[in-house]
């Protein structure tokens, strides 16, 4: 009962990590000039944008697929797990030394949210270690 338990956390937290890397990938890769324009950033030609938006739709639906079945898709939990402990330190790092022109909350929120994911899926790849 408990493995099951385990495995329905891991389910909803690789839910929530896919719409999170969905709607920014989706952004970066569909309306990178609204975004930079809303953050008030410095101008940014859009390609650098475009091509993380479509690695982080890919990532997205590979969460969804492994979703289905996570037996065995530790090397993918694993993966997603640091790349979002990387991610979120970068932007935590970009943040505490003002390297960036974006308005604050730009770069806040995206941090914040991108570490708390992190963090249920560090915690859910714990609790699933027996089916991964």
């Amino acid at each position: 009962m408990a493995q099951n338990n385990a495995t329905k956390i891991l389910k909803v937290v690789l839910v929530i990590y896919a719409i999170v890397v969905l709607v920014y990938g989706l952004g970066f890769l569909l309306i990178p000039g609204v975004l930079a324009k809303i953050s008030g950033a410095s101008p940014v030609d859009l390609g650098w944008l475009r091509w993380p938006g479509g690695i982080l739709i890919a990532l997205g639906i590979g969460a969804l697929l492994v979703r289905r079945d996570p037996t065995k898709q530790g090397v993918f939990v694993t993966t997603i797990s640091l790349g979002t402990l990387l991610t979120g330190l970068a932007l935590l790092y970009s943040w505490i030394v003002h390297e960036y022109s974006a308005a604050t909350w730009f770069i806040g929120l995206p941090t914040i949210i991108v570490l708390v994911v992190s963090a249920l899926l560090w915690w859910s790849r714990q609790k699933s270690k027996g089916i991964l």
